[in-house]
């Protein structure tokens, strides 16, 4: 056994010796790809891995000239190895470049690319072509460049490179994992010495980079001409600027592929980056002017924006339709719903993200469509006027991660909140099923920063904190065939209600019966009613008569059947050995059952599950009550978990959990025959 681990631990030492020399010996200079790369068939230390970086080469710095000023600069090299089919997406790169104006706009420069293929033994490389490059105007604040290299294959390798050019000082975020590995990572931030930045790592990732930092000196010239027929001092002059750049340096290898677990609501929230905070500016003979903010400056500067506290001040274009709405209505909840429904129909979400005003508020109601803040700042604006306390919240959604520090655009999205005594509600407008405190999963993002009109703001909780629940009933009656006859009722609350409507509202009646008898083998449904389907107020009622064959096994004179027939969970969803990240269930839930079965003529009942409490660190709990009453069989079920997260450290706990409710949940009952 000594013998096997220490050959074990001397292949494993060789094996890495191998990859770093590989990787130490290999060009990585564009154009320069290697047989061994295209022949590569999986990743060494990573055999799930469908791609590969093999390199990638991240600069950043800025160009000085007389009449820009500091210009960013940031080049990208990249070169991906792609394994399969699964692969084929690293093929298709999409850069995201600000367009406001002329003047602050970003671009897209010196984009070259080619696929290489290993054919005949010989390295073939296709060309990146017009046809394969794409832009387009996302709104008026964001265009995208997008490119598909050519000829993609099993085991080729892209190589591609290009420069953004920006008029910004703010440098955004450096990421070191991605869902594929790494095998090699150079990354340079050369900032002239006038601009500070706070440099901060993820707080919340498992890989860590090793960052060096140093300094060197800089000269910049250019020529300003002046034109003869302006000026008596006509001719070229020559100017430069002298200074030092602060440089941040960074060689990481066989970076581990940040790999997705199941319910993780964003798993960008947790791979390693360098965020970079432009904190201060200090030139020669010139005061110096701080950045580094406070999220009470930041909010400050938002609500002072003309597309966002500016559209909360204009009116005239809804009095006349929110007077007729509320006249004579002095409830405060009363009042909320109709306004709350009556923008929901009068404009409609055009799927845009956006804390400040797209279109203006005037033209989205106008033209019955807006972004999300273009209907949730309408939104609050008509709650003022009707005389309610409502003020913006700001929010980044799941897929926009959380803010590390006090910035503007760590916030993509608004949403409303009602102070008032008795009645404190999160609104969003944009959404066809949500209601009061039920938002859109997608703004389910820790904490969002209310806004108040005299100018304070504050963290709020956007956690939901009451259970989401869902009861079912079920009557079942066995037929002398030994198939299973009855009803389902259903009611859904909350987020259970909002997810339902999401997914099934809009189905006919046979839409609606196909999805529930699939994957139920034997099972047929029928008079299928779903009562409330569109009004988020009320709970959602789902209603349907059933017929269940092969359910019962008969075995001698007994019959076997687990009593939760067609509504028993059948897998755990937690399988893995062990997790890295929190489970992020969303919202804490409820779930109940009550289940009346008529025992047929001639059988009485042998043996029944045993009555069972789990309980789950005070945070969760299911019970299992099975008792005989008369001619019935009832039994009572209920699983409670009381919070939306769970941390790493519990996942074992909560995963047995879990394996110990669908094993209670799959246990027979056996029905004897009478003699």
């Amino acid at each position: 056994m000594y013998f096997n681990k220490l050959t074990m631990k001397t292949t494993t030492t060789l094996l890495l010796f191998l990859i770093a020399f590989s990787v130490q010996s290999q060009n990585y200079k564009f154009g320069k790809v290697s047989k061994e790369e295209l022949q590569e068939n999986i990743n060494p230390l990573d055999s799930s891995a469908n791609a590969t970086v093999l390199y990638r080469n991240e600069s950043i710095w800025f160009d000085f000239s007389g009449e820009s000023g500091f210009v960013q600069k940031r080049s990208v090299h990249e070169r991906i190895k792609i394994y399969n089919k699964e692969g084929y997406k690293w093929a298709t790169k999409k850069v995201r470049l600000y367009n406001k104006s002329n003047s602050s706009s970003e671009d897209l420069l010196s984009l070259k690319g080619y696929t290489y293929n290993l054919v005949d033994g010989k390295v073939e490389d296709d060309k990146l072509k017009k046809d394969g490059i794409f832009k387009e105007e996302v709104n008026k604040y964001w265009k995208t460049n997008s490119f598909t290299m050519p000829n993609i294959k099993d085991g080729c390798v892209i190589e591609y490179s290009y420069i953004i050019s920006s008029p910004f000082l703010g440098i955004d975020d450096i990421d070191f994992q991605f869902t594929i590995p790494i095998k090699k990572f150079d990354l340079s931030v050369k900032t002239p010495e006038y601009f500070s930045y706070n440099k901060l790592l993820n707080p919340k990732a498992i890989y860590h980079p090793k960052l060096t930092d140093s300094k060197r000196a800089r000269q910049e010239s250019w020529t300003t001409r002046r034109d003869i027929t302006r000026s008596r001092d006509a001719g070229s002059y020559q100017s430069e600027i002298k200074f030092d750049e602060n440089i941040i340096n960074c060689n990481e290898e066989n970076i581990p592929a940040l790999k997705p677990e199941p319910y993780v609501s964003n798993i960008g929230n947790y791979k390693s980056k360098l965020s970079l905070e432009l904190s201060a500016i200090k030139y020669p003979n010139e005061p110096y002017k701080t950045f580094s903010s406070s999220w009470e400056s930041v909010t400050r500067t938002i609500y002072n924006n003309e597309d966002f506290g500016g559209q909360l001040s204009k009116t005239s274009y809804f009095k006349d339709d929110i007077d007729a709405l509320v006249s004579g209505v002095g409830d405060i909840q009363q009042k909320t719903g109709l306004i709350f429904d009556f923008i929901r129909s009068k404009v409609k979400w055009n799927s845009f993200y956006g804390y400040t005003s797209d279109i203006g508020v005037r033209r989205a109601y106008k033209d019955g469509s807006g972004n999300v803040a273009d209907i949730n700042l309408m939104l609050i604006a008509m709650l003022r006027y009707a005389g309610i306390n409502a003020n913006p919240v700001l929010v980044s959604t799941r897929d926009n991660g959380i803010p590390l520090f006090p910035t503007r655009n760590g916030f993509n999205y608004v949403i409303c909140l009602i102070e008032s005594e008795g009645f404190n509600v999160l609104l969003d407008a944009t959404a066809p099923f949500s209601t009061f405190n039920v938002l859109p999963t997608r703004t389910l993002n820790w904490q969002g920063r209310v806004i108040r009109e005299h100018g304070s703001s504050t963290w709020i909780n956007l956690t939901p904190m009451s259970p989401s629940m869902e009861a079912t009933s079920l009557n079942a009656k066995i037929n002398p065939d030994f198939s299973i006859e009855g009803k389902v009722r259903q009611q859904k609350l909350n987020y259970r209600a909002m997810s339902y409507r999401n997914a099934y509202a809009g189905l006919s009646d046979d839409g609606l019966i196909k999805n529930i008898e699939e994957d139920n083998a034997g099972l047929t449904v029928s008079e299928v009613n779903m009562e409330n389907a569109k009004n988020s107020h009320l709970p959602l009622q789902l209603n349907y008569d059933y017929t269940l064959d092969n359910s019962i096994e008969e075995i001698g004179e007994n019959l076997y059947f687990s009593p939760m027939l067609f509504l028993a969970s059948e897998e755990n969803p937690f399988k893995a050995e062990s997790r890295k990240f929190p489970i992020d269930l969303s919202y804490p839930f409820s779930d109940k059952f009550m289940i009346n079965i008529m025992l047929p003529e001639g059988y009485a009942i042998e043996s029944l599950p045993q009555n069972e409490k789990l309980e789950f660190d005070g945070i969760g709990d299911f019970t299992y009550l099975a008792q005989q009453n008369g001619a019935y069989l009832q039994l009572t079920i209920a699983l409670n978990v009381t919070t939306a997260i769970i941390l790493p450290q519990d996942y074992q706990n909560f995963k047995q959990f879990f394996s110990r409710i669908i094993e209670k949940q799959s246990e027979k009952i056996v029905l004897k025959k009478a003699m």
